[in-house]
């Protein structure tokens, strides 16, 4: 019998109906969207883990990390009643995760804590 997740893995959606993490995967290269993905799956089989693969942020926000070839991509996710919502996706160019990034990840989560799941 095949094991489940213990995650459901869901996109945050804003008001207009755009999907930003789904949106910021499909421009990327298709060995890069199997990589992420592959990390995603992996955090929602095995979670809760910790580093190297996630790190907490800051309040509800955490963040995959997945090493691409010549570059290093973070999934900023928040899990809440066992769903994992996928909040948003960049490329990282600074050692740290800038504090730019957290914000709109801690502001998408609230809107979709607040009805817009």
């Amino acid at each position: 019998m095949a094991k489940l997740p213990k995650l459901n893995a869901v996109f945050y959606k804003s008001q207009s109906g755009a999907e930003p993490v789904r949106d910021w995967l499909k421009r990327l290269a298709k060995d890069e969207r199997k990589a992420i993905g592959e990390d995603i799956a992996y955090v929602q089989f095995k979670w809760p883990i910790g580093k190297p693969r996630v790190d907490h942020l800051h309040g509800a926000v955490w963040e995959v990390r997945t090493s691409l070839v010549n570059r290093i991509a973070r999934t900023l996710f928040a899990v809440e009643s066992g769903v994992m919502v996928l909040l948003h996706g960049f490329i990282k160019k600074t050692r740290a995760t800038p504090q730019a990034e957290i914000d709109l990840a801690e502001k998408r989560y609230k809107e979709w804590k607040h009805g817009e799941k």
